[in-house]
């Protein structure tokens, strides 16, 4: 078979093109591509919901790819074992209640998974505000390429309509932090985005359960970054309330849309 580098071009730009128009409008779109984004969006997928990942780095997993420092293993608890076995994670038992996985190939089945069930993913892009209608309420994003940002370039960014936003960005809180600093009055949660506190990885973990929800119209939290809005603990390699989270936001958001 003879290669031509021509066609292979624009397949490439001919089907992103193609995709990337379909999901200018989705049921749900989740920022940050990390371990409880990947997991909200497998379960959602599944449900038939249309779901898009928005990742501004180039790989997508988080802070899971590397474990504890640098050591490639993470540890799941009891409660979440059962989020493993859905996505055909190994792992097993190092004391009791204590479950340790590789975490490169945690992300690998998390990745496959959301991937699988029909979620698209978006490398490389920026959400770097949301659209806003009647009453202030969340519905769409803006986005850019991830290297307009890094090259500090002045290029407008195209937006997407979205029935529900999912902050999963991290420490950081971005997309909640966009809305408290650019709507007048915007109040997130209860106190409005407060900032993680130090690390304590019980209670970190026990308080996701209770942070993991719906803090303005139409955005939900999940992962640290629900913890971040509350002013919850982080919680450090133990990733069995990342993972609990993501479920229990896709459960939220399914109960409402489904």
């Amino acid at each position: 078979m003879k290669l031509d580098e021509v066609t292979i071009s624009r397949a490439i730009i001919d089907e992103f093109s193609k995709v990337f128009l379909d999901y200018t409008e989705v049921d749900v779109a989740l920022v940050g591509g990390g371990p409880a984004n990947l997991v909200a969006a497998k379960y959602l997928a599944e449900a038939g919901l249309k779901t898009v990942i928005y990742e501004k780095k180039l790989s997508v997993g988080g802070g899971m790819w590397a474990g504890g420092m640098m050591f490639p293993r993470i540890v799941v608890q009891e409660e979440a074992r059962h989020i493993l076995d859905d996505f055909d994670i190994t792992y097993h038992e190092y004391e009791e209640g204590y479950y340790i996985a590789n975490s490169v190939e945690s992300v690998g089945k998390l990745i496959s998974g959301a991937t699988t069930a029909g979620t698209e993913i978006f490398n490389l892009v920026n959400v770097e505000d949301v659209m806003i209608r009647d009453n202030d309420e969340v519905c769409g994003l803006v986005i850019n390429w991830t290297a307009v940002e890094i090259g500090r370039l002045h290029v407008d960014p195209l937006a997407i309509r979205a029935k529900v936003v999912v902050d999963g960005t991290g420490h950081e809180a971005a997309v909640c932090n966009t809305v408290q600093r650019k709507v007048p009055g915007a109040k997130l949660g209860d106190l409005g985005v407060i900032g993680e506190k130090p690390m304590w990885a019980d209670v970190g973990e026990r308080m996701l359960v209770e942070t993991t929800k719906e803090v303005y119209p139409n955005l939900y939290v999940d992962g640290m970054a629900a913890n971040a809005v509350a002013g919850a603990p982080r919680m450090g390699p133990v990733f069995g309330g990342m993972l609990i989270s993501g479920k229990q936001v896709a459960e939220l958001i399914i109960e409402r849309l489904k």
